[in-house]
């Protein structure tokens, strides 16, 4: 007998390729890697491994101040090319698409729960995703901004997913207009990006009003279910935000896709912006110029 539980799950097979190549030696190079499925209410990671080729000088795994696998590697000999391959097969959902404990609580409410004196036990750890960070800036022009959608009295849930659903309908998703390093002004102003600048914008706004929330990478689905509509971001690493209501928990929202992530969405790594969250991150001798390729893939098993 199949139980309502099995049947709210769904299992994946998930490859990720990031591969460098350089049109001279890289004689050194030291990195960390952030590639590796987490595991948390809503995912079960049954197996995953990471393979580095060359094969690295010396490697350490652990775990940073969010929760996250990371990967530290450095090789100590001349290469052209650096492949870092992960191969992982996980579980996802439970997800029982009853919203009802997150409803009810003014987004005021929840401002004045984070900030001032709560019996929240998770309220300490919370506080750091309503501050500044390097990829979300407190702005007033982006907080008068969200304060059109965040009126007086409104609950947070209401608002945000208003909120997520505006950045679907108004901005474009456009690949070419951005970099890692536009900021999000820009992407405000010119009403296009990618689902970083979203991420990134969504969480400006509710920082900007005093209300947590982080930034989370991951993938989609690669191939939707038969009629289903193939999500914007599929086919490559994706992010959207996580908000914090107080006493509840965290609530996902996509803003590329307009929805609220379920079994499609795979989580890779949280933090307050993509700078905690960077695949591959390091540094290196030698190389001239170098040429990226990532490719990955989620298929759905059964």
């Amino acid at each position: 007998m199949i139980s309502e539980e099995s049947m709210n799950t769904k299992r994946y097979q998930v490859s990720h390729v990031t591969r460098y190549r350089y049109t001279t030696p890289v004689s050194e190079c030291h990195n960390e890697s952030r590639l590796m499925l987490r595991q948390h209410g809503h995912q079960h990671v049954h197996h995953s491994e990471l393979r580095i080729q060359p094969i690295p000088t010396c490697r350490h795994d652990r775990t940073d101040v969010y929760g996250n696998h990371v990967t530290y590697f450095a090789i100590h000999q001349p290469h052209t090319m650096l492949e870092i391959r992960t191969a992982s097969e996980i579980s996802v959902g439970n997800f029982h698409n009853d919203y009802s404990a997150f409803e009810g609580l003014s987004w005021e409410m929840a401002k004045e729960q984070l900030w001032g004196v709560s019996i929240d036990p998770a309220r300490a750890d919370v506080i750091e995703f309503a501050l500044e960070s390097s990829f979300v800036p407190l702005d007033r022009t982006i907080a008068s901004f969200a304060l059109e959608i965040f009126r007086p009295g409104r609950s947070l849930f209401d608002a945000v997913c208003a909120l997520n659903q505006y950045i679907y309908d108004e901005f474009v998703y456009d690949p070419a207009f951005t970099t890692v390093m536009t900021p999000v002004l820009e992407v405000f102003h010119h009403r296009r990006g990618v689902c970083q600048d979203f991420a990134h914008l969504f969480l400006a706004c509710l920082r900007s009003l005093g209300l947590a929330a982080r930034y989370v990478s991951g993938y989609l689905e690669t191939l939707p279910p038969p009629g289903a509509q193939k999500l914007q971001g599929a086919d490559a690493s994706h992010a959207w935000v996580s908000v914090y209501f107080p006493c509840v928990g965290w609530l996902d929202l996509d803003p590329t896709n307009g929805t609220l992530p379920g079994e499609q969405h795979l989580t890779l790594a949280w933090g307050r912006d993509y700078g905690d969250v960077i695949p591959v991150n390091g540094v290196l001798l030698g190389g001239g110029k170098t040429q990226l390729h990532v490719a990955v893939d989620v298929e759905r098993m059964g």
